[in-house]
């Protein structure tokens, strides 16, 4: 598995231990629905460090949780 599937899969998984739709993590991140989404799903492959941060405060998690690998 690639570094990054497993950023994003911590992402996704994070973002379902809260009960949380992709529309409500893009909200509270304040990034775009469609950004998220591409995130999840491989679509941008390196996202922004700015991007990544909002996302792990939206999710109470510290940075590093995002970027563990299995």
């Amino acid at each position: 598995m690639s570094n990054e599937n497993s950023r994003l899969k911590n992402i996704k998984a994070l973002r379902e231990k809260k009960g949380w739709t992709q529309e409500k993590l893009a909200q509270e991140a304040g990034i775009s629905y469609q950004t998220l989404i591409k995130i999840e799903h491989g679509g941008i492959k390196n996202p922004r460090i700015e991007t990544l941060i909002k996302i792990a405060k939206s999710l109470d998690s510290p940075l590093d949780k995002l970027v563990e690998y299995e």
